[in-house]
């Protein structure tokens, strides 16, 4: 199971971060999120993928970031095309599109991305594109049929650990667990021993 902390911003915070070693480090590019990135990234250590998170941004904003960023990985949250996603995933670039999930989501229209990118991520449904906090019905992915791998997300914190043993029994492709909000103070910044204690609960869950 991979762990994806999203929203970083603080360069502390950043580093503090690190130490609990996710696979996936997001920083938000959309100008209105309240986590938006004004300043450049500090360098990862080896083995975390450093992720930018963009919402209907045009390729060549995606282009600038990903140079001074350095970034390897790229979340695509709002209505891109799967021929966007193609062009970013042609030039080396890991790919992750994002869906907003509520109960009529049609899943048949993730069939035209599926080939056009690395990863999935399932989130909630909302009016922004920040996401509301709250998770979506996790039954509605009984409906998904695909074999691509994704990630959950969409409201995850302490409180979340039951429910998503109940999802890993479903068996679905879930390759990782999205984090944002839900593990934050009211500075948006990320309470590190309240995360380092989930991804130990989930862990030793799987791997028990």
């Amino acid at each position: 199971m991979k762990f994806k902390v999203c929203g970083l911003f603080n360069d502390k915070n950043i580093q503090e971060i690190t130490e609990l070693n996710p696979d996936y480090i997001g920083h938000i590019f959309w100008e209105k999120s309240v986590r938006y990135v004004e300043n450049l990234t500090p360098e990862l250590k080896k083995g975390i993928k450093k992720t930018g998170v963009f919402f209907n941004s045009n390729i060549e904003n995606i282009y600038d970031k990903i140079e001074s960023h350095g970034l390897s990985c790229v979340q695509l949250h709002g209505e891109e095309s799967p021929q966007i996603c193609k062009q970013i995933k042609d030039n080396g670039i890991e790919v992750i599109k994002s869906f907003r999930i509520d109960d009529y989501f049609d899943y048949n229209i993730l069939n035209k991305y599926e080939d056009y990118c690395d990863l999935f991520l399932f989130d909630s449904k909302s009016e922004l594109p920040g996401g509301t906090g709250k998770s979506f019905n996790w039954e509605n992915l009984k409906k998904y049929n695909l074999k691509k791998e994704f990630f959950i997300s969409g409201g995850i914190g302490l409180h979340s650990v039951d429910s998503l043993f109940e999802l890993f029994k479903m068996n679905l492709p879930i390759y990782g667990i999205d984090v944002n909000s839900k593990f934050e103070n009211e500075n948006h910044l990320k309470k590190i021993d309240e995360l380092k204690t989930f991804i130990q609960i989930v862990k030793n869950e799987i791997y028990s």
